[in-house]
C-alpha cells in the first residue's frame, strides 16, 4: 500500500526504530526490497536519485511507474521517494508520477540560495500533498552536485552538520525531515566508519523534524542500533545490497555452462532480498 513519509518518520519516532529506504536502479531492487518488508511485515521506502540517470541504464520515466505500482499491490506501507534531486523540474516530473516524498538536495549551494530553493521545493510538494527532504552539510562520496556532475568527495569534518544552522534551516523551508553529515559515507567506505553519535544526538535535541542519514551501507550493526538510539529516522540503504546480487550473480554465472540473463537475475534478487531483510530487521528493531 502507499505510504507518505511523513507518517511513516512519525511511526518510526514514536517506536524509536527506523525507515529503510532503498535504491530502485531496477526492477529487481524493488523486487527484492518489497519482499523482505512483506516476510518482515514491515513498512518500507523505495528511492531513485536524479544520479541514477547519470549512472545506471534507467530512467525516472521507466521506473517511476514501477516504483508506483509495486508499491500500491504491496501488503506493507511503502512509500515512493526521489532521492538527491538538484532540480525543481526533475521533482515536478516524480510528483506527477505520484510519488509521495521527494528530496532537493541544494547542499552544494550557498545557504541562503539553499534555502530558497528548498523553500520552493516544499511549495510544489504541497500541492501533490507530498513530503520533502533537504540537506544540511556535505556528503561525503559519490554525490551529484548542482551541475549535475557526481563528484567523489572526501571526507572531512568541517563538512558536518552544524545543528544551530540545521534548525534555522528547517524552520525556515517547512521541511518534513533531514539529511545530516555525522561521518558517513555514498558507497563503499575507504576506512572503517567513524560516525559522531553525539552530533546525532545534538541535532535529534535542536531539529524540529527526523533525522535522515545517507550513506547507510557499511555499517556495524551495534553502529546502525546506537544511531537509531541516538535519534534518526530514516536510513538509505544501497551499496551493500547491490554489491550482494552482484556477487550471487557472478557466482550463477560461474556455475553456469551458457549463463542465461534471467537466471543470474533470479540469483541477484534472492541474494539481495536476504540482504535487505537483516538491514530491516536492525532497523526495526525495538528496544527492549
Amino acid at each position: 500500500m502507499l505510504a507518505n513519509m511523513r507518517n511513516l518518520l512519525k511511526e518510526a519516532d514514536s517506536r524509536g526504530t527506523a525507515i529503510g529506504c532503498f535504491n530502485a536502479t531496477g526492477l529487481e531492487n524493488i523486487l527484492a526490497v518489497i519482499a523482505a518488508a512483506e516476510k518482515l511485515h514491515t513498512p518500507v521506502m523505495i528511492q531513485f536519485a536524479q544520479a541514477h540517470e547519470e549512472e545506471h541504464l534507467m530512467t525516472l520515466d521507466v521506473i517511476g511507474p514501477v516504483m508506483m505500482d509495486a508499491a500500491r499491490r504491496a501488503s506493507v506501507p511503502v512509500g515512493v521517494h526521489l532521492d538527491h534531486a538538484v532540480e525543481l523540474d526533475y521533482i515536478r516530473k516524480a510528483l506527477e508520477l505520484g510519488f509521495t516524498s521527494v528530496m532537493f538536495d541544494g547542499s552544494d549551494l550557498p545557504y541562503d540560495e539553499n534555502i530558497l530553493l528548498t523553500r520552493r521545493a516544499v511549495e510544489l510538494a504541497r500541492k501533490y500533498g507530498a513530503s520533502v527532504e533537504a540537506e544540511i552539510g556535505v556528503m561525503a562520496g559519490i554525490t551529484l552536485n548542482n551541475q549535475k556532475i557526481a563528484e567523489d568527495r572526501s571526507l572531512e569534518e568541517k563538512m558536518y552538520t552544524d545543528p544551530k544552522a540545521a534548525r534555522q534551516f528547517a524552520e525556515s523551508t517547512g521541511i518534513d525531515c533531514l539529511a545530516c553529515t555525522f561521518g558517513t559515507v555514498h558507497g563503499f567506505y575507504k576506512s572503517a566508519p567513524r560516525l559522531n553519535f553525539e552530533l546525532v544526538e545534538e541535532l535529534y535535541r535542536t531539529l524540529p523534524v527526523p533525522i535522515v542519514m545517507h550513506g547507510g551501507s557499511g555499517i556495524s550493526r551495534e553502529d546502525y542500533r546506537r544511531v537509531i538510539r541516538a535519534g534518526v529516522r530514516k536510513i538509505n540503504y544501497y551499496t551493500y545490497m547491490a554489491k550482494a546480487g552482484g556477487e550471487a550473480a557472478e557466482k550463477a554465472a560461474a556455475a553456469a555452462e551458457t549463463p542465461l540473463f534471467h537466471d543470474l537475475a533470479c540469483a541477484a534478487v534472492e541474494a539481495m532480498t536476504k540482504n535487505a531483510e537483516e538491514a530491516l530487521q536492525i532497523f526495526s528493531a525495538r528496544e527492549e
